[in-house]
């Protein structure tokens, strides 16, 4: 024989069918606004304000800049970035913006995506105010520009720190170009690895090394000086290598070149 369910339960039925769909949307929906993870690399960008850096049928320090600085804190997972010039005296220069949190802390209704996409905005404009400043300076001094961003991103420097500095990514809009009162590399002679290994050998015993242990350093426009001319290129290209890769134990990446 038929039964009929009761009026009470099936309205306790149709109240339960209802309600499914909105626990699953509700699931969703907490799981789409749960915090991303949060960016914890120390990131560091030197500029280079050298007279070769506005070049332009060479070097275009402010364009190459521009184009590479928001992929790089982007792709590398930035979550504070420091700066540096590169200057007559890079170590000593009086050019210094703040350094930039990239992971600002927010609360459950902070669209952490926008505050994230902003802090990166804010950056961008702090290292075109750098280079501003670096331009107002004369020489290349990426020796001391390299030793001052290790030192900040690591906390042994003038900034807070980032953190881990062995962790570090370090973009280096600069074509390299060594060249301060006391050592001009436009005329070291490079044509040999000899003469190359004599060259770092006396800037080491000099000036020691910068700090980029285990550092993953980005150049963008090494060697674009020597355009037109490969084998100079090639030769410049060694010097760097060997004091970035196996001097001061570094690892060059070419991916914003």
């Amino acid at each position: 024989m038929h039964r009929s369910v009761p009026d009470s339960r099936r309205a306790g039925l149709r109240r339960t069918a209802a309600l499914v769909p909105a626990v699953v949307l509700l699931a969703a929906l907490v799981s789409c606004t749960s915090p991303p993870d949060p960016l914890d690399t120390p990131c560091g960008v030197v500029v280079d304000g050298s007279g070769s850096g506005s070049s332009e049928d060479g070097f275009d320090a402010e364009a190459k800049l521009k184009s590479s600085l928001l992929p790089f804190l982007d792709e590398q997972g930035c979550g504070s970035v420091e700066f540096a010039p590169i200057t007559r005296s890079s170590k000593s220069s009086p050019c210094r913006v703040a350094d930039v949190d990239l992971d600002p802390p927010g609360n459950e209704t902070t669209d952490r995506d926008r505050a994230r996409a902003k802090a990166r905005g804010v950056a961008a404009q702090r290292a075109l105010e750098e280079l501003e400043c670096a331009r107002t300076q004369d020489g290349s001094d990426v020796w001391g520009a390299l030793d001052r961003i290790s030192a900040a991103v690591s906390g042994d420097g003038g900034g807070d720190g980032g953190g881990d500095g062995s962790s570090a990514k370090l973009l280096v809009v600069s074509d390299f170009d060594q060249a301060d009162k006391d050592f001009n590399l436009y005329k070291a002679d490079l044509s040999t690895e000899q003469k190359r290994t004599s060259v770092i050998d006396t800037l080491v015993e000099q000036r020691g090394l910068p700090g980029l242990k285990d550092m993953h350093v980005y150049p963008v426009g090494l060697g674009m000086q020597y355009h037109g001319r490969p084998s100079e290129s090639e030769d410049f290209e060694a010097f760097w290598a060997e004091i970035l890769e196996g001097r001061a134990q570094a690892h060059v990446d070419y991916d914003y070149r």
